[in-house]
């Protein structure tokens, strides 16, 4: 199916398989779902300005060697970006910060608080301070790029626990399962950590 995509995106003629294969594994909406969440994922990085280099071009989703030199150039700056991101986790793992994506499946059975606890912690008291009454309140968007972007900028530089992150949203009983599967994505992309009921943005 992918190199069928590729094809597609080349905007290369299919032969009478490759339509066949394009029918039966809906390649055009696997193409859409991927330049969605890669679009998503650009945005919760805060990097929108590869997307346009990058999303829906021919080798993002299988090797190719002769790409056109504004995409090589997008890659490589995504690739450095992504060293510096690599090593500043490194060296906060090695101050003994790790922020579990999933802490109660990552390690279950941790006893020791980790160095940064009582920082961490004092952050955290005072991260959910702000009055619910000043919130102005939002509507939850519709499109995953938007919900992203949205838990980003309610985040912040803060951690946050579930309840206070709904308050910045209106409707909270039909947004809240709607936030929650959000930060599971987030989480799953590595993008959010939890830690003691609170949410934070990673990197």
């Amino acid at each position: 199916m992918y190199n069928v995509l590729e094809k597609l995106r080349a905007g290369e003629a299919l032969n009478d398989k490759e339509k066949l294969v394009h029918a039966q594994g809906l390649v055009s909406v696997l193409g859409e779902l991927h330049d969605e969440l890669d679009c998503a994922v650009f945005a919760a990085y805060g990097w929108d300005d590869l997307a346009a280099t990058l999303v829906g071009f021919p080798g993002a989703t299988t090797p190719l060697a002769d790409k056109p030199e504004a995409q090589a150039e997008a890659e490589e700056q995504l690739l450095g970006r992504l060293v510096v991101l690599n090593a500043e986790r490194a060296a906060e793992e090695a101050r003994g910060k790790i922020l579990w994506l999933r802490p109660g499946y990552q390690n279950p059975n941790a006893t020791d608080a980790p160095l940064h606890a009582e920082a961490e912690q004092a952050e955290l008291d005072t991260s959910d301070a702000t009055p619910l009454a000043k919130l102005k309140k939002v509507a939850w968007p519709k499109g995953m790029r938007q919900q992203i972007a949205a838990i980003r900028n309610t985040l912040g530089n803060q951690a946050l626990t579930l309840p206070a992150l709904v308050a910045h949203f209106t409707a909270p009983k039909a947004t809240t399962p709607l936030i929650l599967d959000a930060l599971g994505a987030m989480q799953d992309l590595g993008m959010v950590g939890q830690e003691n009921e609170h949410y934070r943005l990673i990197g």
